[in-house]
C-alpha cells in the first residue's frame, strides 16, 4: 500500500530534502511538490492526496492558514524550524510534527504512523462502500473496492470484480453517476474503470488487474491528472 503525498514548502532546498526522503520510502508516491499554499490548495481540487509534507512558515499563507482553508483535509505531517509550534500544530490533528533539520529516523517514525492510520482508514471505507444491483431479478451487494472495471454491453452494463461478472440494466451514464469521482473514471465510451486498479497507462490503453481496456485520446490528460504520473 502507497501513500499519495505532496510536499508544500517556500524553500527549494527543503523540498529537495523531504523530496529524498519521501523516494527512499517504499510507502509515498510523490504525486506533486508545491511552493505556496495557494498553488497547493488548487493542486488538491485535482489530484488523490493521502498526506502532506506540509512548511509551516511560508510567506503570505502559513501552513496553518492553509490547514483551516480545507474542509476535508488528509493526513498532514507539519514541518518547521521553530520548536514553540509543536503544541499549535496538535490543535489541527495532524499526523507528526518535525523538526528542520530532518532526521531520516524521525521520518520514518512519522511515516509509518501515517501509513497505520491510512489502513485504518481505508479498511473502514472499504466496509462501508458498498452498492445494490440489480441482476437476474435479485439484488447483489457489490463492494466497490472489489469492482475493476465497468463495460458497456448494450443496454445493460457489465461489471468486472474480483470474483465475478453482473450483467446489470442500466446505462453507461446512469452507472456512472452511482459511483465516486474521486475513485472511479470514465475513460472511454465503453468502460469506466475503478483507478485503485490501475497497473500502468499509456497514450492509448489502460492496464487494470492485468487487462488491457481501451483510452479515448480526449480523456488521457484528465487520468494522468488523477494518477499524477
Amino acid at each position: 500500500m502507497k501513500m499519495n503525498c505532496i510536499i508544500v514548502d517556500d524553500s527549494n532546498i527543503q523540498r529537495m530534502a523531504v523530496a529524498k526522503l519521501i523516494k527512499s520510502s517504499t510507502s509515498l508516491q510523490l504525486v506533486a511538490e508545491y511552493g505556496n499554499a495557494i498553488e497547493a490548495k488548487n493542486g488538491l481540487k485535482l489530484k488523490k492526496v493521502d498526506l502532506i509534507f506540509l512548511d509551516i512558515e511560508m510567506p503570505i499563507i502559513t501552513g496553518f492558514d492553509l490547514l483551516e482553508s480545507l474542509q476535508d483535509p488528509p493526513q498532514v505531517i507539519l514541518i518547521t524550524g521553530k520548536a514553540e509550534y509543536a503544541l499549535r500544530a496538535f490543535d489541527y490533528d495532524v499526523t507528526d510534527y518535525l523538526h528542520k533539520p530532518i532526521a531520516p529516523e524521525r521520518f520514518e517514525v512519522a511515516v509509518k504512523r501515517a501509513l497505520e492510520k491510512h489502513k485504518l482508514k481505508t479498511a473502514a471505507k472499504e466496509d462501508d462502500d458498498y452498492i445494490f444491483v440489480k441482476s437476474n431479478l435479485k439484488k447483489h451487494k457489490v463492494f466497490l473496492n472489489e469492482i475493476k472495471w465497468i463495460e458497456a454491453l448494450g443496454d445493460y452494463v457489465k461489471l468486472i470484480t474480483d470474483e465475478e461478472s453482473i450483467i446489470v440494466l442500466s446505462t453507461m451514464k446512469s452507472f456512472e453517476q452511482e459511483l465516486p469521482e474521486d475513485r472511479f473514471m470514465r475513460i472511454h465510451k465503453s468502460f469506466i474503470i475503478n483507478l485503485d486498479k490501475v497497473d500502468r497507462y499509456n497514450s492509448r490503453v489502460v492496464e487494470v488487474s492485468g487487462t488491457k481496456l481501451p483510452l479515448s485520446r480526449n480523456r488521457k490528460a484528465k487520468l494522468t491528472e488523477i494518477l499524477g504520473k
